[in-house]
């Protein structure tokens, strides 16, 4: 599942250019610029698996995700021209990603927060929600092979509101900085972590919701 460009316009492909792999995004998305359009191709296959993560998880549905995906690249191909290469390219591909997974959710739809470090189950194990939130999700359809936890931590994330769901996956599964998520969600500093923090905790009372035994085995 990848893109490429002929005659202007965004086509599939299944090629996967081994050209320019060393090349930062930045200078990528400059020679893009200058019509060096196989470098387009490049920063798809780079970011095929991760960005499809995250909007898997987003979204809760892998066909959708597929499909924002797609329109994720289509509007960086129209919006290149744009990009100020002394930024960085990874948080502009984010914005432009959850911009449109809120928009496919939009059309399709129409309680306290825990401690960060609150210990599950409060057992003396010493792991807390954000070392459960730390855990790496596969997408949904290989969740049957990752074992149980993975399946019903995938269920508690899908029960959360969008905007708290969206903040939880840029923080502890795409590891963005905060700095990073202020810019992707077009939002304060200060905005970005009580959010989290409201994320985290609504994972926290949802997860004890479901597995009042407290148990993550």
């Amino acid at each position: 599942m990848t893109l490429a460009v002929a005659h202007g316009t965004p086509r599939m492909t299944a090629a996967n250019p081994a050209d320019h792999d060393q090349l930062a995004d930045e200078r990528l998305i400059e020679q893009y610029q200058q019509g060096q359009h196989e470098t387009f191709d490049v920063l798809v296959h780079r970011y095929r698996q991760e960005l499809f993560h995250f909007l898997s998880r987003f979204l809760g549905d892998r066909a959708a995700a597929d499909d924002v995906f797609q329109d994720t690249f289509l509007q960086v191909h129209i919006s290149a021209d744009t990009f100020d290469t002394s930024r960085r390219f990874r948080p502009w591909l984010f914005t432009i990603a959850a911009n449109k997974a809120r928009d496919h959710l939009r059309k399709k739809a129409r309680r306290p927060a825990a401690p960060l470090s609150a210990p599950i189950g409060g057992d003396d194990s010493g792991q807390t929600y954000v070392d459960l939130l730390e855990a790496d999700l596969p997408m949904p359809h290989d969740l049957a092979e990752s074992g149980e936890l993975a399946d019903r931590m995938s269920r508690t994330i899908q029960t959360m509101p969008d905007h708290l769901r969206e903040i939880l996956l840029l923080a502890y599964f795409e590891k963005l900085s905060y700095a990073e998520i202020a810019e992707v969600l077009s939002v304060p500093l200060g905005t970005v972590k009580s959010r989290l923090h409201a994320a985290v905790g609504t994972f926290a009372d949802r997860w004890k919701s479901q597995n009042p035994d407290g148990s993550v085995a």
